[in-house]
């Protein structure tokens, strides 16, 4: 895996959260769109809290408060192919859940430059981490420090959908 390239990626998919924060009408943010499910509001706190903590779990590969635990095939396959399986949708771990606040834009590009510098620190160490250290996922199981990189930019990616179709639903 191609570190530099994940992040670049990670960086685009970023700058197209901030993008649509600033076109999203005040009014609408924290609102229950007509489909369900949650606001813009509670998909920024979910995704960008999600992704501290996944810059923490990474970095603790990093600095060897891993394990040395198999990653599972099919994560290994998700994690190849840059995309959970289509058609199904996931139900986030309770724990995760619990941690999703409807939040105020303002608070939402706060989340997002916390996030950009905490994943602009781990360059080189995350080419030099052992890749035979993992940290565990509540759903995947045991990710190395790069692993986690390429699943922020996967979980990024995946949330980016949910937002499209929140905008669809406000469009109805």
């Amino acid at each position: 895996m191609n570190v530099a390239k994940v992040k670049v990626s990670i960086h685009q998919i970023i700058a197209s959260y901030k993008s649509r924060l600033s076109v999203y009408a005040d009014h609408d943010f924290q609102r229950t769109p007509p489909i369900g499910g949650w606001s813009y509001s509670e998909v920024y706190s979910h995704i960008f809290d999600a992704s501290l903590l996944s810059v923490i779990a990474l970095n603790n590969s990093i600095t060897g408060k891993g394990e040395k635990k198999p990653t599972h095939f099919i994560v290994r396959l998700i994690l190849l192919l840059g995309a959970f399986p289509p058609a199904q949708r996931y139900k986030v771990p309770k724990r995760i859940a619990d941690r999703v606040n409807k939040i105020s834009k303002t608070e939402a590009l706060d989340f997002i430059i916390e996030f950009e510098g905490a994943i602009d620190t781990l360059d080189s160490a995350i080419e030099t981490a052992n890749p035979q250290l993992k940290t565990k996922h509540p759903r995947l199981g045991y990710l190395n420090a790069k692993q986690w990189l390429r699943f922020i930019e996967i979980h990024l990616k995946h949330h980016l959908k949910q937002l499209e179709r929140v905008e669809k639903s406000f469009k109805a």
